[in-house]
């Protein structure tokens, strides 16, 4: 038989075309979106920068006099010079605990690079209260420790706490999704096989203690504290009849050289940072996930022009391509049944390099000739078809997935209903949940009701869900939704007896748009940890691309499976 010749297959490369025109660029409509989107984007580095104070830069300044690193400083220096760290949380408990003086939950967690390995980094800042526990303290530690868990990533405490804040003790301590489950996880990080260093550089006091001794190695620093009861406690509980100080009791020297505690006692934070870059340093390597990758190419166009592509108007329509053009490699989409379930768009492209699934809601209204036109930001039946398939052939073919959304919900009505909008809407839930590639998310403006969760909302198990500072986030629209509460706020006025005139009535209904209003901005949903950060337009690829490269950790996938799909 003759030798049979291989030939080169090139793969059709299908770049989005460039419908950002001069005159587009130069119109009156483009310029207010671009001042709406950057007046936002100015408020919300204003309060990033506030947060990244922690506790201002007095408490900051104490700090560095006592000779001791700032709790980001500690971060900073641990990290490998020039590496990105991909924080998480950094909204947490903004304006949640104003009254008590707690500007944020006080803790620091992200993924960083040290000598080259993922980490996923917690650090107690005790700029704020001492790095006391507050509600939503715990609740950041714990989503530290389950991204780490997802992706299998070894973690460094940095520990600096006095415990838990007592004020707030009741919701602090004893719930499944509270302090308590920070040792839990820890004691299960442990047991599967993920490395953990702790280093205590500062307080670590009461149930607090049981963390860093619950790692595969401690380290304290000289002047650090380490114990179940401080000495005023010690001497109200009548353990001893002689008076103690704190570091007797549980000082670095003390569990170095009495109680065998501790493996390591440095001197001064950067000993100690520089130990613990020793110790990564001597890790053994581990076997990566073997997602597809190529060279990576910047998008053909401007991501800076996403400002002015995303309408003023929360509730006008854009082309969704055009955004997705700006952020993904080369520009080029390989668009999946690009003629069918036109209020999804679906397709394969490149971040970084790496293959990725998109799942994108199309916001411009899509005309069709031969039925209805189709309302942006909706999904419909045939969408909802589409993005299940399309989400089940990225399972098989072992690629992430990221979805971008701007979503009013499902189709509803009598026709929707009869066409079986519910059981398609399902299957998109269930081949969505039962995922087992990485998901990430990330929200560009509404995203609300059911059709949040089809778009694999925070409760879909995301790697990563970030928003722009253009999101909304709630169960319904602002109008919808607070039409809704204003007749229900008047039945119960009327039931109690109360006269509801329309000066009243509309004095409510301002009240209750201005409340519903406040709760769909992106920083509320991020202060309650509903979104892991607040990014750019122009920060959004860059983040992605790590937040994928993190999830790589993983060396195997498991099965995947969608059980009984209603079809």
């Amino acid at each position: 038989m003759p030798k049979l010749e291989s030939k080169k297959v090139d793969i059709p490369q299908d770049r989005i075309p460039n419908r950002v025109t001069v005159a587009r660029k130069t119109s009156p409509e483009w310029g207010d979106n671009v001042a709406a989107f950057t007046a936002l984007v100015e408020k919300h580095r204003a309060t990033e920068a506030r947060l990244l104070l922690g506790g201002g830069q007095k408490a900051y300044d104490k700090k560095i006099e006592a000779g001791l690193l700032p709790p980001r400083q500690r971060v900073q220096k641990l990290v490998d010079p020039g590496s990105p760290f991909l924080e998480y949380g950094l909204y947490g408990g903004l304006g949640m605990y104003d009254e008590w003086g707690i500007p944020s939950a006080n803790v620091i967690t992200g993924v960083g690079k040290i000598h080259g390995r993922d980490f996923m980094i917690v650090a107690n800042d005790s700029t704020i209260k001492a790095g006391a526990f507050c509600p939503m303290t715990g609740k950041k530690v714990l989503r530290a420790q389950r991204v780490a868990m997802e992706n299998r990533l070894p973690l460094v405490y940095l520990v600096d706490s006095a415990g838990v804040f007592l004020p707030l003790q009741d919701e602090v301590f004893p719930d499944k999704d509270d302090f308590g489950k920070v040792f839990d996880y820890t004691a299960r990080i442990t047991a599967s096989g993920i490395p953990q260093i702790a280093a205590v550089m500062g307080l670590c006091v009461a149930g607090g203690a049981y963390l860093p001794v619950l790692c595969d190695h401690v380290l304290m620093t000289e002047g650090s504290g380490m114990y179940l009861a401080a000495a005023a406690l010690a001497k109200a509980a009548k353990t001893t009849a002689r008076e103690w100080t704190n570091d007797e009791i549980g000082g670095a020297r003390v569990h170095a050289e009495l109680s065998g505690t501790a493996d390591y006692v440095c001197k001064t934070d950067e000993e100690c940072i520089a130990k613990i870059r020793d110790i990564v340093s001597r890790m053994g390597t581990r076997k990566r996930g073997h997602f597809d990758r190529v060279e990576a190419k910047a998008p053909a166009y401007d991501p800076e022009e996403i400002l002015g592509i995303i309408p003023k108007n929360a509730y006008a329509g854009y082309e969704m391509r055009d955004v997705l053009a700006r952020l993904v490699d080369d520009s080029v989409l390989n668009e999946y049944k690009p003629d069918w379930g036109k209020s999804l768009v679906c397709g394969y492209a490149r971040l970084g390099g790496y293959s990725v699934g998109i799942v994108a809601n199309q916001k411009e209204t899509i005309r069709h000739k031969d039925k209805p036109w189709e309302t942006g930001g909706v999904i419909y039946g045939d969408a909802a078809e589409k993005a299940a398939r399309f989400i089940m052939d990225c399972n098989q073919l072992r690629i992430p997935l990221v979805f971008f959304h701007d979503v009013n919900g499902f189709i509803v009505g009598p026709e929707a209903e009869h066409s079986g909008i519910i059981r398609k809407g399902a299957m998109m839930v269930n081949a969505m949940s039962n995922s087992v590639v990485p998901k990430f998310t990330v929200i560009i403006g509404g995203s609300f009701g059911a059709g949040h969760y089809a778009m694999c909302g925070r409760a879909y198990r995301p790697r990563y869900i970030a928003a722009w500072p253009t999101a909304r986030y709630a169960v319904m629209g602002g109008e919808s939704a607070s039409s809704v509460l204003l007749q229900l706020q008047m039945a119960k006025m009327k039931t109690q007896g109360k006269e509801v005139s329309d000066e009243d009535a509309k004095r409510l209904l301002d009240d209750i748009k201005k409340r519903y209003t406040d709760a769909m901005a992106p920083a509320y949903g991020a202060a309650r940890l509903w979104l892991d950060a607040i990014i750019t337009p122009q920060e959004t690829r860059q983040r992605l691309i790590q937040a994928i490269e993190m999830s790589e950790n993983v060396d195997e996938i498991g099965e995947y499976r969608t059980g009984v799909l209603q079809t």
